[in-house]
């Protein structure tokens, strides 16, 4: 008796507790989306009619990975927002991403198809058996009467209908083969989806209370992981008296499990989640070599990797960010997994991340990276932000502490520059599926005015690069990024646009021009060795010859160099250099030439070595 007492109680106080709160479903339409390099800020609007008492208002199928810090509420009228929360709906599923509609579709067009052959197939063997059941003339067996025309005629009607049907019988038998590898295809790839975890979807609830009732318009804003931008560009040089074409482009993903539908697209550089707080400087613990960790890993420079990201279990996992750590360089993986990625000079460091997986970084060592991705265990809980009014007509809003703050008044120009950040605002509307594929934005096109210099190390490498100069570079808001280089109305390979140089002229490799030959050939009359008392003297010469063979002449800097002693008993003596600029220090000697069209210019480099007898040191 008193446990059902106690029972009722808790209802009674469960449903009084209720009662406080009139429930009602806030309906926004998401207008805006910010996309930074790693997430991105999604703004909504909605309107709704708030009577007079206290209300829950809940906007439902939301992303699930929203940063529930960052959720800000703005709303304009004469009530109080008491709290927002953020929640995870976990009986109101996201669907998996649209690519699973599309393959059950094209399965089941496929599958239509071979039906309709197979149906044909029967028909066809249907006629067969038809033609030979009837292939006696007048269809008796009787024609021991026909003539030899008859005979002849009745031969070649059979031979040419039954040779239509094998014909069309092999042809559809093959397709039918075809299209029931392609359903395989498409089930493996359908596998893969299905492997993927149902998603909650997000919810955000806003507690009001209001004297009288009210129209409220809302501004919802939030930030959401598992989105992101990376620069791209294109690069087109008509020829070298012309100025440099540059086409910036943005590669956007995103896989939040929310489409993007006919949204106005910011791009910014700027990191939200990325932490504020002024670094540290820790003392410096020296201590002996034995007691020290020496980074071991290889020291090769990769210009390109790719590789395939898969899960524990191997299945492949598409869009998952690829970046190079410390730079705006990047990839999403594609619906197979695989990715391919332009590295710069230096040493890489490569971070993998996706959403429901462990991030790693990986050290870009080689050219071929399979990477296995670990599942994240990890949960994100109800957190409760409380909010203010003033009660007035002045905006309401609610924001977490780590919210980043959007301008009120709309933004007119495209580059919009603020204290620490840059945003590009494109003008059309547009729609992106939450699929994880990467869709190019165009953001802005430069006609560019640049010098041009070809630069040639032919000790190393026998082409010459083309250089493109810009000088005041900055103004053009420019990131790290890959660039598709195009010489001549021909595409030229891909390079890096390497923009934290600290110099005011941007240097660009427009890559490889087979117009300038260069070749770098020993002199062997001049290559000997000679001893003179108690040291030996080493003779080494070089003939290097660049013919341009374009149409206009080409500003060419050829570099070299001279070995350079580390040791007192060893001397260099330049015998011939033709002219070059020789740096003391590095050895490197520089030669700087106009080579005018269908001309040739040559090079002598020759010098001596001379070192103790009992010694020797490695020449070319």
């Amino acid at each position: 008796m008193r446990a059902s007492i106690l029972i009722l109680l808790v209802l009674f106080i469960y449903s009084a507790g209720a009662q406080q709160f009139r429930e009602k479903e806030l309906k926004t339409t998401l207008t805006d989306v910010t996309v930074f390099l790693d997430g991105a800020q999604l703004f909504e609007t909605g309107y709704i009619a708030i009577p007079p008492e206290k209300s829950l208002l809940r906007i439902k199928n939301l992303s699930p990975f929203i940063d529930e810090k960052s959720i800000q509420v703005k709303a304009d009228g004469e009530f109080t927002i008491l709290s927002v929360n953020h929640k995870l709906n976990y009986l109101d599923v996201v669907k998996k991403d649209r690519i699973i509609d599309s393959l059950k579709n094209q399965q089941d067009i496929l599958q239509d198809k071979i039906t309709q052959e197979r149906a044909r197939l029967e028909v066809l063997g249907e006629k067969q058996n038809l033609l030979v059941a009837n292939r006696t003339l007048g269809g008796l067996g009787q024609n021991a009467g026909a003539t030899l025309a008859q005979l002849q005629q009745a031969m070649s009607f059979y031979d040419a209908e039954l040779s239509k049907i094998k014909e069309e019988a092999i042809h559809l038998n093959k397709s039918i083969d075809k299209k029931q590898e392609q359903i395989g295809r498409l089930a493996q790839q359908l596998k893969e989806q299905n492997d993927r975890k149902i998603l909650p979807t997000g919810e955000i609830e806003v507690r009001v209370q209001a004297k009288t009732t009210v129209q409220a318009r809302f501004h919802v804003s939030y930030l959401v992981s598992n989105a992101g931008w990376f620069p791209k560009y294109d690069i087109r040089v008509k020829d070298v008296n012309s100025p440099l074409a540059l086409t910036y482009k943005a590669e956007v993903f995103q896989n939040t499990g929310v489409d993007w539908r006919n949204v106005k697209l910011r791009f910014s550089n700027g990191v939200p989640n990325q932490s504020g707080v002024v670094p540290k400087l820790h003392p410096w613990l020296l201590n002996y070599a034995r007691y020290t960790y020496i980074d071991k890993a290889g020291s090769q420079n990769i210009g390109q990797v790719k590789g395939k990201v898969v899960d524990a279990s191997g299945a492949a996992i598409p869009g998952v960010n690829i970046l190079v750590k410390g730079t705006t360089i990047g990839t999403v993986s594609d619906a197979y997994g695989n990715y391919s990625l332009t590295l710069p000079d230096s040493k890489a460091v490569l971070v993998f991340s996706f959403i429901g997986y462990t991030s790693q970084e990986l050290v870009a060592s080689r050219p071929d990276m399979n990477v296995k991705l670990t599942e994240d265990v990890s949960v994100l809980s109800e957190v409760v932000v409380t909010g203010y009014s003033d009660n007035g007509s002045n905006p309401v809003v609610i924001r977490g502490v780590r919210s980043y703050v959007p301008k009120n008044e709309p933004i007119i120009t495209r580059f919009v520059e603020n204290q620490t950040t840059v945003e590009i605002e494109v003008q059309e509307p547009y729609s992106i599926k939450s699929d994880g594929e990467k869709l190019l934005v165009e953001l802005k096109q430069y006609s560019i005015p640049a010098e041009y210099e070809y630069y040639a190390v032919p000790k190393v490498d026998k082409d010459a690069f083309l250089m493109a100069r810009i000088v005041q570079w900055d103004q053009y808001n420019l990131l790290d990024g890959e660039t598709n280089l195009y010489f001549e109305d021909t595409y030229i390979g891909r390079s890096i646009l390497n923009t934290k140089a600290l110099v005011d002229t941007l240097s660009i490799s427009l890559g490889r021009d087979k117009n300038i030959v260069i070749a770098r050939n020993r002199i062997e009359q001049f290559n000997h060795r000679r001893a003179i008392g108690s040291n030996q003297t080493d003779t080494r010469a070089f003939k290097i010859i660049v013919k341009n063979k374009k149409s206009q002449p080409v500003k060419l800097t050829l570099f070299d160099q001279l070995p350079v002693a580390v040791n007192s008993d060893i001397s260099i003596n330049p015998v011939e250099l033709s002219g070059a600029v020789v740096d003391d220090k590095s050895g490197k000697l520089t030669w700087q030439y106009i080579v005018a069209p269908q001309q040739q210019k040559e090079i002598v480099l020759q010098y001596e070595v001379k070192y103790p007898k009992r010694e020797s040191v490695m020449l070319e």
